[in-house]
């Protein structure tokens, strides 16, 4: 299946070079998504906990609009700015997959988009 870039609500393009979703040999490609409110310009308050939630929150969001849920993820990266709320955010993260977790990456890296402290990009599996 070549490669393809789903439309449609909650699939609108962006002012950025990139692809909110883009779907290839029954795998979707979601963009990294950071913990901000829909219609923001940055991360929401509240520190990692509240970001970690927004951000799930984001990509749940990019699922549901291609017809998939969290069940379909089978690998996640996440880049941190400071490991040392690690746990915080794995507490976080757990809460969206209790079972059969995806596998995962996670990097502290020095800055991420908008002044967020955390992002992830997710690849799911129709």
């Amino acid at each position: 299946m070549p490669k393809s870039v789903p439309t449609g609500p909650g699939l609108e393009p962006g002012g950025l070079p990139f692809s909110k979703v883009v779907e290839a040999n029954g795998f979707v490609f979601l963009a990294g998504q950071i913990g901000d409110a829909p219609g923001s310009d940055g991360p929401v308050p509240g520190g990692i906990e509240a970001e970690t939630r927004a951000m799930l929150d984001n990509v749940g969001r990019l699922l549901k609009a291609v017809g998939l849920d969290f069940d379909d993820v089978v690998k996640c990266t996440v880049y941190m700015i400071d490991f040392d709320e690690f746990a915080a955010m794995n507490a976080i993260y757990r809460e969206r997959f209790p079972t059969d977790p995806p596998t995962r990456a996670t990097v502290e890296v020095t800055r991420l988009a908008l002044g967020a402290r955390i992002e992830i990009e997710v690849l799911a599996a129709r």
